[in-house]
């Protein structure tokens, strides 16, 4: 299966949605590098299921069991020690009679057909399987484990949630500090813009009860990226952000700086001037994301992640019956997000927060 990325620091996300549990293998961690573990469960509590009501019903802990890799350093703290670190969340409210019925009517949207086409029919599908966003609790282990080792070299990794429909959240400010990330993450709802939140959130309640789903867009940014980190084409920035990014269930778009709204601009708009500011180069805006080349300029790095709506949908939905190969229609029944967008910001933050620390981590820049 291809659900591990990176060289230098390798990291590896296995289970399933109703299996026994699921968890994260990271190897290339440098040692000796603290995590407050008391921290990295407040940034896995941001994603984690039945605690609003707009999410999923589901309830689960997502308390991390260190199985290798740490040290213990006093109270709520490990240390890594060089050894593969392997962390292990446990699923506890499965309800997977839910899917019964499920195993021969593919859901429209979901990936239950295309994993019974390249399993021969063996695939655990139950609450999507692998392909769940329960996986995302893993990524969330390791990603805020990263995002602590980048804070210790001055880099800062923060996300918001930019739309819901066509509901629109204030944009980063050019240069967003890590005070207003943490404002951000410490709300209930992950806006810049609370009354934009409330129309989101407005959004999200109509669509789940007209049994229904919404789709929604999260921006990411990641400040303090010193410039130079990246290689050419299929080795720069924007490429390994975005390969990890859409490994994220319901990601279908990625784009950075100004994206696509670029291709309706005139080079003279596009174009982020170059100036001189306390001892460095910058720019006077940042519609190129922070990224030239595939090479960050040591502006902040800022991409988009836009996701679908939520294909588990109470409303009957046209599929068909493998065995019998005739079309049917089918319910879904069980526990459903209306929207997944919301609580995937920290996800977000997550991925980017990984990528740059094995950039870092293999290219060195005097940070480690």
């Amino acid at each position: 299966m291809g659900s591990e990325f990176g060289k230098t620091l390798k990291i590896s996300i296995f289970g399933q949605s109703h299996g026994a549990g699921i968890g994260v293998l990271m190897d290339g961690l440098p040692a000796g590098e603290e995590i407050d573990t008391n921290a990295l469960q407040a940034f896995l509590d941001r994603r984690r299921p039945g605690k609003d009501p707009l999410s999923t019903a589901r309830k689960e802990t997502d308390v991390p069991r260190f199985l290798s890799g740490v040290l213990p350093a006093g109270e709520g703290k490990l240390l890594t020690c060089g050894a593969p670190l392997l962390a292990v969340l446990d699923n506890a409210d499965q309800r997977s009679g839910d899917y019964d019925a499920l195993r021969d009517t593919p859901r429209p949207g979901h990936a239950d057909y295309t994993a019974w086409v390249k399993w021969k029919g063996y695939a655990d599908m139950r609450g999507g399987g692998h392909f769940s966003g329960r996986l995302t609790a893993p990524l969330c282990a390791a990603g805020g484990i990263a995002k602590q080792i980048l804070s210790r070299r001055g880099i800062a990794v923060g996300a918001h949630l930019a739309s819901v429909g066509d509901a629109e959240d204030a944009p980063f400010p050019l240069y967003p500090a890590a005070e207003l990330f943490q404002a951000v993450a410490e709300k209930p709802f992950p806006v810049l813009d609370d009354d934009a939140g409330e129309r989101m959130r407005s959004l999200i309640a109509q669509a789940r009860q007209d049994q229904d789903s919404v789709g929604g867009v999260v921006e990411c940014a990641a400040v303090g990226v010193p410039a130079g980190l990246g290689e050419p084409m299929f080795e720069g920035v924007e490429s390994r952000i975005a390969a990890v990014v859409f490994g994220i269930p319901a990601v279908k778009g990625v784009e950075f700086g100004a994206g696509f709204a670029a291709s309706r601009l005139r080079g003279s708009e596009n174009n982020d001037p170059f100036v001189w500011e306390q001892g460095a180069v910058r720019t006077t805006r940042n519609r190129a994301g922070g990224i030239l080349g595939g090479i960050t300029t040591g502006m902040p790095v800022v991409f988009r992640a836009a996701f679908k709506p939520t294909p588990s949908i109470a409303r009957a939905q046209e599929t068909v019956r493998l065995s019998y190969e005739e079309g049917a229609e089918l319910r879904i029944p069980g526990r459903h997000d209306p929207c997944v967008a919301h609580r995937a910001v920290p996800v977000v933050e997550a991925a980017a927060a990984a990528v740059l620390l094995e950039m870092l981590l293999e290219g060195n820049h005097g940070t480690f």
